[in-house]
């Protein structure tokens, strides 16, 4: 069905710019944008039908490229207890941390994982994402991974929104694998995610490269693991020291690097040679304290793209709000609003390697576009909290998230 959407002006963000369109009208024939541009220059057509979007400006579906949305149990208690002057380590020791979050979600069961993942979900729709990815690695043997991973394809048939499974197995040491590091990364490699891969159950593979994870040398061989399975690579990479894992994430032609905030200057040019994207996570930069900001001026001055996420996850930043991670990343890593905005939109597309398709509203993409009733779109980013009216468009048809 061919549909007509206008009355409205167009953030595009066609080439990771606002690229305006005043009064703009769009096209859409099926789930695809067939045409955009000025309403004045606006080829004729028949169409089955017409919507007047009301002056809204009009952006690109928000795309909320890293997260860890499916998880068992809770951990704001230990929130209040680090508040309250226990050390991570003492939490740890108490049998809190990431592995508190292991043992509830091995325990849940796939329906309950789901259900909690869905009301975490719906926050971020109702933010405007169409798109989001999920990452498992809070299960740690093969049994709890494949659950993680059904569950983030179930949630994709019960929101209207588009999910992406990224395979993180090699996110942290397993209890019963304490000391054995090689051991457990063969296990991965051996067992995990062949097992995972033949199933469908994955679209990415992810790793976390840290001292507290794993080293450059063990994600080396998940990467070639991946890569034999014909599956792209991400990385946790320089969130807490440099070990290079950008550099190395580059060298794999890593679809993206993300945290960063130990990179160095060699890192982002591998990055850019490699075209892999810098995924920026605010939240967790803001959760932890951290003071160590990514170089942004090596991003910049070597044309690394800059995404933006939420990394949604029970322990070091539980973000429910992408629209919020946009008013951290400029004031506390200075971007502006019209580079946040790509972050959330085409870079962060590229980031899932979708960026042909997604992203940005130009003909053949497709017809996921968000219409704010908002005076500029710089809006988005000023903004802390609340619901800013606007009408969610997915496939080009109107979605309700609540």
């Amino acid at each position: 069905m061919k549909q007509l959407w206008q009355n409205c002006h167009a953030a595009t963000m066609a080439g990771g710019k606002y690229s305006i369109i005043e009064d703009a009208a769009i096209l859409t024939d099926g789930a695809k944008i067939a045409w955009i541009g000025p309403r004045a220059e606006m080829p004729l057509h028949e169409v089955q039908r017409s919507h007047d979007l009301g002056g809204a400006w009009v952006t690109p579906g928000l795309i909320d490229c890293h997260t860890h949305l499916v998880f068992g149990g809770d951990r704001s208690g230990e929130f209040e207890q680090r508040l309250e002057g226990v050390s991570y380590a003492e939490i740890a020791a108490q049998g809190g941390g990431i592995a508190s979050t292991v043992r509830a979600t091995r325990e849940a069961g796939e329906d309950e994982l789901l259900a909690s993942a869905v009301r975490r979900a719906r926050s971020l729709l109702a933010d405007g994402v169409t798109v989001l990815e999920v990452k498992s690695g809070y299960g740690l043997d093969l049994a709890s991974e494949r659950k993680m991973l059904r569950v983030t394809r179930r949630l994709g048939e019960a929101l209207p929104v588009t999910v992406r499974a990224t395979c993180l197995a090699a996110h942290a040491l397993p209890p019963e694998y304490a000391g054995r590091a090689d051991d457990y990364i063969e296990l991965v490699c051996r067992e995990i995610l062949p097992a995972l891969a033949s199933e469908g159950l994955i679209d990415a593979v992810d790793a976390f490269c840290e001292h507290l994870a794993f080293s450059p040398a063990q994600v080396e061989k998940v990467f070639q693991t991946a890569q034999r399975l014909g599956l792209p690579v991400k990385l946790h990479a320089e969130q807490l020291s440099s070990l290079h894992g950008s550099s190395l994430a580059a060298r794999y032609h890593a679809l993206s690097a993300d945290h960063l905030e130990f990179m160095t200057e060699e890192d982002a040019i591998a990055m850019a040679t490699a075209g892999t994207v810098a995924v920026l996570l605010p939240g967790a930069f803001f959760v932890l304290r951290e003071t160590q900001l990514p170089p942004m001026d090596a991003l910049r001055k070597h044309g690394v793209a800059i995404a933006v996420a939420s990394d949604l996850n029970p322990g070091t930043s539980p973000a429910l709000s992408l629209r919020l991670m946009l008013n951290m990343a400029c004031t506390a890593f200075r971007l502006t609003p019209e580079e946040a905005l790509a972050g959330v939109t085409l870079n962060a597309a590229k980031a899932l390697g979708m960026g042909d398709s997604y992203g940005s509203l130009e003909a053949g993409k497709v017809a996921d576009f968000v219409a704010w009733d908002i005076q500029r779109p710089a809006e988005l980013a000023y903004w802390l909290g609340g619901d800013l009216p606007k009408r969610i468009i997915r496939h080009a048809e109107e979605v309700t998230c609540g």
